[in-house]
């Protein structure tokens, strides 16, 4: 399941789910609130994790759960409420908590990377969305706690990899890719290095012990 990053939508994905398919993993990838097909809604914290819980109730078994940037800290987010529904997670393009200059690096990736896609238009304040739902959000608070396998994947041009030796001390068991001459879009940026990166993920995983799911389940 892939989660994107802020002011561009599920389509980013388009290389990584044609891949992972044909690779024989059936792979989904969802717009959070004020992006792609839920460009009329406003982003909320609490909103997010919604977005990625229905997508998850929707699995016939727990799934790996890969966010981009803000998909990244929506997942992470999630994952540390809700592990028992997952496989693992893999977080790009997150390796930093958003504040101080980290903040100000946030900002400018996005730009470029909506620039660089020919998104957005008059949707900035999706950004002012972003920075209100995930204020005061710690993410190695929840890495801390977090028992599923972790993976991080960072583009070596990245200004947001540069937390990752803090993130890596606080989950132990977690790996990091570093991907050469790829910016923040990781992904994008380097889509066949990305594209190997989550299949030797998934296979790692073919050889964990699986974990109970809790689901699906429909509300009603």
């Amino acid at each position: 399941m892939l989660v994107h990053g802020t002011r561009t939508s599920s389509t980013i994905w388009d290389d990584q789910v044609r891949a992972l398919t044909e690779g024989g993993h059936p792979t989904v990838a969802i717009d959070l609130p004020g992006h792609g097909t839920r460009a009329g809604e406003r982003l909320t914290f609490e909103g997010g994790l919604e977005a990625i819980d229905a997508a998850v109730r929707s699995c016939d078994a727990p799934p790996l759960l890969v966010g981009l940037s803000l998909g990244g800290y929506m997942s992470l987010a999630y994952a540390a409420r809700h592990e028992d529904r997952l496989a693992g997670v893999v977080l790009a393009g997150c390796s930093t908590d958003l504040k101080g200059k980290p903040l100000g690096a946030y900002r400018r990736a996005s730009r470029r990377v909506v620039q660089a896609l020919g998104l957005g238009g008059g949707t900035w304040h999706v950004v002012t969305d972003m920075l209100s739902a995930l204020h005061g959000y710690t993410p190695v608070q929840d890495l801390r706690r977090l028992a599923l396998p972790v993976w991080l994947v960072n583009g070596a041009r990245d200004p947001l990899r540069f937390g990752a030796r803090r993130y890596l001390g606080a989950h132990p068991g977690a790996r990091q890719w570093v991907v050469p001459n790829a910016g923040h879009d990781v992904n994008s940026h380097a889509p066949v290095a990305f594209n190997r990166i989550l299949l030797h993920v998934l296979r790692d995983l073919a050889h964990l012990p699986r974990r109970p799911f809790a689901g699906p389940r429909w509300a009603g």
